[in-house]
């Protein structure tokens, strides 16, 4: 059976962890946590990281930070993840799902620019698949209104938009390093802080209400609590699990682009007309976070999906639509958002991790004609 996915192991993380238990330093902010943020902060020249336990516990920062008062509403795709919209619906701002665009399952600057009330506050984007939203148009309609624009960039490391990197163009942006990302801590996460003005208080949240950070640096004789905040920095030992990752970061994203580009190319024209590939726009790099196919229907899927299982080929869907979610539906404004339906009910995203062989690949895509052949003109 070929697994969905199988995270990425180089074996130097177990040396460096072993490191930490002979250090001094277990609970965080160590020398491991100083390497990952240097690394990113020179790397792609985002003004402040810090490191977090989870995708999740970035996007709360990042809420956090943004000084929700309620009534205030934040625009958010409806086709993400939960993690998008509880980290602000706790800060108790009103959510405005949505639509995705009809091209791929970004949000599009028309479809957030109807939702824009006096009230909105902040728009979240969500690079899906690690292809970046239209940035520039979206970074002007939120400067025309002064609002706040979070990148949810869970999928996107080392991606860009026109040559700059993704979660570095909003004010705040957010990674994940789940297992089943391009670069993994097991469950880890980071706050990218783009504008100066949060840099300060994201320290303070980071580390508990508390100004620790300054303490450390020797900017105060005495550290305290100044402000909200939780536990957000992860123990030193995901920080080193993390760093011998980051070191193989070129390999690692060079052995995914290939396997993302052999399942297109061996895909591109041979399949019908109502199943469509990936799209990356011009303005867009492709980080090879994931490979889907977008289905005509959900029946199609699922018989696709069970066809492949039958051939030793595990596949998944994706995400659920948020606004329709039994949690949210009585609150959801009633929009009809027609291509976040779709894509929920249509596409399907294929086995991609470093270890899956050409062989392999070619197996799956010779699997994939295979079905479409027989079920033509379904």
């Amino acid at each position: 059976m070929i697994p969905f996915n199988k995270p990425y192991f180089s074996g130097r993380e177990l040396k460096y962890m072993e490191e930490v238990c002979h250090s001094m330093t277990m609970s965080g902010n160590g020398e491991y946590t100083k390497k990952c943020h240097i690394f990113f902060e020179e790397k792609y020249g985002f003004k402040k990281c810090l490191l977090a336990t989870s995708g999740t516990d970035a996007l709360e920062m990042c809420a956090m930070l943004c000084g929700l008062e309620p009534g205030d509403e934040v625009i958010i795709p409806s086709y993400t993840f939960v993690s998008t919209a509880l980290a602000f619906l706790r800060e108790g701002a009103k959510i405005v799902f949505a639509d995705s665009g009809s091209e791929n399952p970004n949000v599009t600057v028309e479809n957030i620019k109807q939702l824009i009330t006096p009230k909105t506050k902040v728009i979240v984007v969500v690079h899906y698949a690690g292809v970046a939203c239209d940035m520039d148009a979206i970074m002007a309609l939120a400067d025309k209104h002064g609002i706040i624009v979070v990148e949810d960039a869970a999928h996107s490391v080392d991606s860009f938009y026109k040559g700059r990197p993704l979660g570095g163009i909003g004010h705040l942006g957010a990674f994940s390093f789940h297992e089943t990302k391009n670069i993994s801590s097991g469950e880890g996460g980071m706050c990218i802080i783009n504008d100066v003005r949060f840099i300060r208080r994201a320290e303070i949240i980071w580390e508990k209400g508390t100004n620790r950070a300054e303490f450390y640096r020797g900017m105060v004789n005495k550290y305290g609590w100044c402000d909200m905040g939780s536990s957000f920095l992860p123990s030193e030992f995901n920080a080193a699990y993390l760093w011998g990752q980051l070191e193989q970061l070129d390999d690692i994203q060079n052995q995914r682009k290939h396997i993302w580009q052999l399942y297109f190319d061996g895909l591109k024209g041979k399949l019908p007309e109502n199943i469509k590939l990936p799209d990356v726009p011009d303005y867009a790099t492709n980080n090879a976070h994931m490979f889907y196919l977008v289905c005509p229907s959900l029946e199609y899927r699922t018989a696709l999906m069970k066809f492949l299982k039958e051939n030793d080929v595990m596949t998944t869907f994706h995400y659920l639509p948020l606004h329709s979610s039994a949690y949210y539906k009585s609150k959801h404004d009633g929009r009809e958002l027609p291509n976040c339906d779709r894509y929920a009910d249509c596409l399907v995203r294929l086995p991609l991790y470093y270890e899956l062989s050409d062989y392999e690949v070619a197996k799956i895509v010779k699997h994939i004609i295979e079905f479409c052949v027989t079920n033509a003109g379904k």
